[in-house]
């Protein structure tokens, strides 16, 4: 049997700044660290702003007034304090996550995915979930909390299992969507359900998508994926491919066997391109595959395999 792992951490789960939780309890702490802190602002849209050569562009954060606003969120230290707050319009160039997180450092690119995935809850947190009253943003914007009772309402966010499926030997099997380019497949994805082990998701998410049962599904690596606010759980698992596929979910349009020839020389070709929901790509060329890009934990689980020894 096939046995392999991720050589280093997918491109969003490197990051190493300090997030400084015990600042967020000490408003004394972030107010005297405000007035030399940098914020990077975040449209509805997701998009950011870049410099020139496609780093993070962060604004002083004393420009926004002599007091940490009520809408940003504190990020963490590095170098200095680093905040973040969503904006309706930002001024200059600007980059989509999805196609330029892949150039930014390994803190820059946590940063990025930790403001994207705090903020996008926000957006969704604004009232009690148990009586529909006001919450308001407390401990750095890393709670919201209910105006007359003090309860506190956490950050969300979802896990989804991602899995590479393949036989033990030379062939791995990937899916596609409906709505994605021609030629694009990827590993196969579902969220986890409520009383369910995320070994039990991977056999499950695979089944209602492509119809088959696998076997020995083995924890590889994970990545935050900020669209919105979800964890990917990469797994491999092992299927048959004499087995038949049946789309049963309606969420695959298509799936395939694929042999490692074929991956590797995907993977060699490094084509990317933006699909219509906004991921990365650039390809036009015929090959019957064309994979994900590089800032998702699917390229990373995609390549573990295809690299390892059969």
């Amino acid at each position: 049997m096939s046995m392999f792992s991720l050589d280093q951490p997918p491109v969003l789960s490197r990051a190493t700044f300090d997030r400084a939780d015990e600042v967020r309890d000490d408003p004394a702490r972030m107010l005297s660290g405000w007035a030399t802190a940098r914020v990077l602002q975040i449209d509805g849209n997701g998009r950011y702003p870049v410099t020139e050569d496609g780093a993070l562009h962060w604004i002083a954060a004393a420009d926004l007034g002599a007091e940490p606003v009520a809408d940003a969120v504190f990020l963490g230290v590095s170098g200095t304090d680093l905040w973040t707050r969503r904006v309706d319009h930002i001024d200059g160039p600007t980059d989509d996550p999805r196609r330029g997180a892949h150039g930014l450092d390994a803190d820059e690119a946590g940063l990025l995915t930790t403001a994207l995935g705090i903020l996008n809850w926000h957006a969704t947190a604004h009232f009690s979930p148990v009586d529909g009253s006001p919450l308001v943003p407390a401990r750095g914007g890393w709670v919201r909390r209910h105006v007359e009772t003090g309860v506190d309402e956490f950050p969300r966010t979802d896990p989804a299992i991602i899995t590479v499926v393949h036989d033990g030997g030379d062939r791995v099997l990937l899916g596609r969507q409906s709505i994605w380019p021609d030629g694009w497949y990827s590993t196969l994805a579902g969220f986890v359900e409520p009383g369910e082990s995320l070994e039990q998701c991977v056999r499950r998410e695979v089944h209602e998508e492509v119809g088959i049962t696998v076997s020995d599904p083995r924890y590889l690596g994970s990545q935050p994926w900020p669209f919105p606010r979800s964890l990917m759980l990469g797994f491999a698992a092992i299927g048959d491919p004499d087995e038949p596929l049946a789309f049963l979910d309606g969420e695959i349009g298509d799936a395939a066997w694929f042999d490692r020839a074929e991956v590797l020389d995907a993977l060699e070709q490094g084509t990317e391109w933006v699909r219509a929901d906004g991921s990365v790509g650039t390809g036009t060329d015929e090959r019957r595959l064309r994979l994900p890009g590089s800032i998702s934990i699917a390229r990373s689980l995609i390549s573990a395999w295809a690299y390892s020894e059969p």
